[in-house]
């Protein structure tokens, strides 16, 4: 769940879903030149055994990534859940109605809509002032 936040938040979170994808990418791309280049350097009666053997790294480096992007995401969960807490806090100790810490779904959904809400009213504040000048 992804509260409005600053950017600065949305280009942390951005930065840290990237660099997995990139990462798995340069590791696949790394793999596969490895592949090629044994392939070519091998004699054609090894070619089948050769490629037995790359086919199971293959699938254990496969396997390691599901498994560092599983970790990775529980990591950003985690960070997230810990921001939305923050942001609880803060808004419950500015003195803002409806809000304290809870993981309870109901109550962060209704925390959202009042954000919007004081969102909304915002720009039409900032758009009576406007009209006004």
């Amino acid at each position: 769940m992804c509260w409005p936040a600053s950017p600065c938040c949305h280009l942390t979170c951005f930065s840290i879903l990237v660099f997995p994808v990139k990462w798995a990418g340069v590791l696949r791309q790394a793999l596969r030149q490895k592949h090629q280049e044994a392939q070519q350097a091998c004699r054609p009666h090894n070619l089948p055994v050769l490629q037995a053997a790359q086919q199971r790294e293959l699938e254990a480096v496969e396997h390691r990534i599901r498994e560092e992007q599983r970790a990775m995401d529980r990591k950003i969960v985690l960070e997230l859940d810990r921001k939305v807490a923050d942001q609880q806090s803060t808004l419950e100790k500015a003195g803002v109605a409806g809000f304290y810490v809870t993981t309870n779904p109901q109550e962060l959904t209704l925390q959202m809509n009042l954000l919007e809400l004081i969102r909304k009213l915002q720009q039409r504040g900032c758009q009576a002032g406007q009209a006004a000048l």
